[in-house]
């Protein structure tokens, strides 16, 4: 019996309706729902040519004429317990699948808005691991798959930075325990595996880490706070108030990247999943909102021709979050110098960087704390952002204990 592993949902609607896949040697089939059952979901399947399902992805092929070009007219009967990381069992039936008339779509049926693309969920199953991938529009895309140097380094570590930060945030509120119990060091980086794939400019991130004990939750919770940042792009009139939900680092390495965008004159789409999902995650922004982002949040004014595609007032002052931001902090590691005089400290962490700061008014003394030793700093962390997203980060010692 022929057993095949679902890659793609083309048709979803309560429920997979159309999903493509792959059997062990790599043939490319189609299933299509026939019957929802209590227990199991049946599916009408058949092998195709991959040329003829990417034109049915495409729009440009009807499912009926997919189905009735099966390969030898063979075709099957798969039952599924709706879950698409399954593998599927193929029941061959007898007879063309020309004579199923009776089973087959009927005439014209097409994707006209696209399939979920689940390519994140293909590559996150594949590896086992979490997977974020993005895709933007540049004007040199259209003069073939390709990217500007300077703009695809930029991006990257842009990206870099803004799953850096919501990363923090989310370790941030897990409970003492939980973050004991895990390795958050680097935990947020992520590693190009594919350097690009079809269609405008593709670019996908595996996490650096495989997952630890915590599993894949850490990092997928900082990129669910990702989710949550990237909707002020849904609701840009909005964008001030999502954002000063998530003030701070966050915050203004997201306004670098809208006018990375903007610069740039493209929009950004992304994905991200890790295996277990059912489907995966989606956001971005559209060239036209990017420009207006990169104005609604910065305080250089724009002149109205500049955007004339961007149909909102311009020339919006720079809310005050984005100037100037405080959040706390919490700094374990080795304490590395010491000015007991002006009050200033370092702090060898344990991702082998030197943090340093002051003391806050009214805060602790130094004396006592021994260098090489161990601490744990509660601290405020003050960030400023200038005119052109530049960021200068403080640190003031709230109290310490001993690690």
């Amino acid at each position: 019996m022929t057993s095949i592993s679902p890659t793609e949902i083309l048709i979803y609607y309560d429920g997979v309706q159309v999903f493509a896949g792959r059997d062990p040697i790599g043939g490319h089939y189609v299933g299509m729902i026939l019957e929802r059952m209590p227990r199991y979901d049946r599916f009408m399947v058949t092998g195709v040519r991959p040329e003829r399902l990417r034109q049915f992805r495409s729009g440009t092929l009807d499912l009926r004429t997919l189905f009735l070009e099966a390969p030898g007219g063979k075709w099957y009967i798969a039952l599924t317990n709706g879950d698409p990381r399954d593998s599927v069992e193929l029941e061959p039936q007898e007879g063309s699948i020309a004579d199923a008339d009776d089973l087959l779509p009927l005439e014209g049926l097409t994707l006209h808005d696209g399939p979920i693309d689940d390519l994140a969920m293909q590559e996150a199953r594949a590896r086992h691991n979490v997977v974020f991938e993005f895709s933007i529009e540049p004007p040199e895309a259209a003069e073939g798959h390709r990217v500007g140097m300077n703009t695809l380094a930029r991006l990257l570590l842009q990206i870099q930075s803004v799953v850096k930060f919501a990363y923090q945030r989310a370790v941030r509120d897990l409970s003492s325990q939980e973050r004991n119990a895990i390795d958050a060091r680097d935990g947020y980086l992520m590693d190009v595996v594919v350097p690009a794939a079809p269609g405008s400019y593709r670019v996908i991130l595996e996490a650096a880490k495989p997952p630890d004990k915590f599993g894949y939750g850490v990092l997928a919770l900082g990129l669910q706070r990702l989710d949550e940042v990237f909707a002020s792009a849904e609701e840009p009139d909005l964008a001030q108030e999502i954002l000063q939900k998530h003030k701070g680092r966050l915050a203004g390495s997201y306004i670098k990247l809208m006018k990375l965008l903007s610069a740039n004159n493209t929009g950004l789409n992304y994905s991200w999943a890790y295996p277990g999902l059912k489907i995966a995650n989606y956001g971005g922004v559209s060239g036209a909102d990017a420009r207006w982002l990169a104005v609604e949040l910065s305080d250089v004014s724009i002149r109205t021709t500049e955007l004339a595609d961007a149909p909102r007032q311009l020339n919006v002052a720079l809310p005050d979050f984005t100037r100037r931001t405080t959040e706390s902090v919490t700094l374990v590691g080795a304490f590395e110098q010491v000015n007991r005089r002006r009050g200033d400290w370092g702090l060898l962490t344990d991702d082998g960087g030197v943090k340093t700061g002051s003391i806050a008014e009214g805060g602790p003394e130094l004396d006592g704390l021994e260098v090489g030793k161990r601490y744990r700093f509660q601290c405020r962390e003050d960030t400023e952002l200038d005119a052109i997203g530049g960021e200068k980060h403080i640190l003031y010692l709230i109290s310490f204990e001993p690690a």
